[in-house]
Formats: structure tokens, C-alpha cells, sequence
């Protein structure tokens, strides 16, 4: 199973990014998680539906087809000003057209995030969750809030705190079966 990881979080040291590298290092066997190139969601223009036309924008068209190649997304989202940060809401919007062809449409998704803050991008990860799943994806309701996430990493890349890495497993387990039980029913 390929899940492709999507950090709303550009830095270079992005915490989120981060963690979603744990996560692809506690996924199970059979689960493949590859992080989306962060330069497809830099290079992409503000959504407007006149750039939208026969042939879209090249970043555009990469993020389209890495959602489309992959099972399942994981996406890792900061909290900017109580919300997504604008790169995130901006790539779920192209991946959300062309209604009825959209790359998001029945893709099952799980949202993560981490912030500095003690309650870990709880209404950013809401916020994704919500757009995602007016967007048309198959949204998992779990959430994973890391606060204080500048000081939740160890030297090896995973959570310091073991039960924290086992929480993360779980969330990537529950969408695998999500994407297994949503493939059954199709």
C-alpha cells in the first residue's frame, strides 16, 4: 500500500515534516509511506479556475498525479493564526478539481500535526479535515495533536515518548484498514 505524506509545512526542519518521517518509520510492513516533494506545493499558483483549463499548471498536474498514484494520504499540518497554513489549503484546492475527476475524491486521508504550542494544531487538523472532506477524500476522524513538538524528537527521528510513537502507528494502521475496508466496498 502507497501512502503518500504531505507536509503543510515548507521549512526546511519542518517539525511536521518530521513527523511524518516517524510515521513512515513505524508504518507496517506492506505500507509504504513517500513524502510528497514540499517544491510541488511551492510551485503551485494561487487556485483560480481561469489557470484550470485543458492543461493545468505543471505543479499542479504533479500534485494531481502523486494523489491519484498513491492509496492513501497522511497529511501533517502545522497551525498558522488557528488554521491551515495557506500552502496546504491551496494544494487541497487544486487536488479538489475538476469536480467529479478530482484526485481527492474518495481518497481516504488521515490528518496529523504538530506544533510548538501545547495543543498541537488541533483546529488546523480540523480545519483539514473538514476541507478535505467537502473536497470529496474519505476522511478519517482520528487526530493527532503534538504538542510541543520542538521538543518531542529524538536523535533516531522517532517521538521521545513511546507511547506517542505507538499513537502515531495506530493512526497509520487505522488508515491502512480505512483504505482496505473503502477498496472492499468499492
Amino acid at each position: 500500500m502507497k501512502v503518500l505524506a504531505i507536509s503543510g509545512s515548507l521549512r526546511r526542519d519542518s517539525l511536521n515534516t518530521r513527523l511524518l518521517r516517524a510515521a513512515a518509520e513505524l508504518a507496517a510492513p506492506g505500507v509504504d509511506v513517500e513524502l510528497l516533494d514540499p517544491a510541488v506545493i511551492k510551485e503551485l499558483p494561487i487556485y483560480d479556475a481561469d489557470d484550470d483549463g485543458t492543461i493545468p499548471p505543471v505543479a499542479a498536474r504533479r500534485l494531481r498525479g502523486s494523489i491519484r498514484l498513491a492509496d492513501a494520504l497522511l497529511i501533517a499540518t502545522p497551525e498558522y493564526n488557528g488554521t491551515i497554513p495557506g500552502g496546504l489549503k491551496n494544494a487541497i484546492d487544486w487536488a479538489s478539481r475538476p469536480r467529479g475527476e478530482a484526485a481527492l475524491a474518495h481518497k481516504p486521508v488521515a490528518v496529523i500535526g504538530a506544533s510548538t504550542g501545547l495543543f498541537g494544531a488541533v483546529w488546523a487538523q480540523a480545519e483539514a479535515r473538514k476541507s478535505l472532506g467537502i473536497a470529496g477524500a474519505k476522511v478519517l476522524e482520528d487526530e493527532f495533536p503534538l504538542g510541543e513538538a520542538d521538543l518531542a524528537f529524538g536523535e533516531d527521528g522517532l517521538l521521545l515518548e513511546p507511547e506517542l510513537n505507538e499513537r502515531l502507528a495506530e493512526i497509520v494502521g487505522a488508515l491502512g484498514e480505512h483504505t482496505r475496508e473503502l477498496a472492499a466496498a468499492a
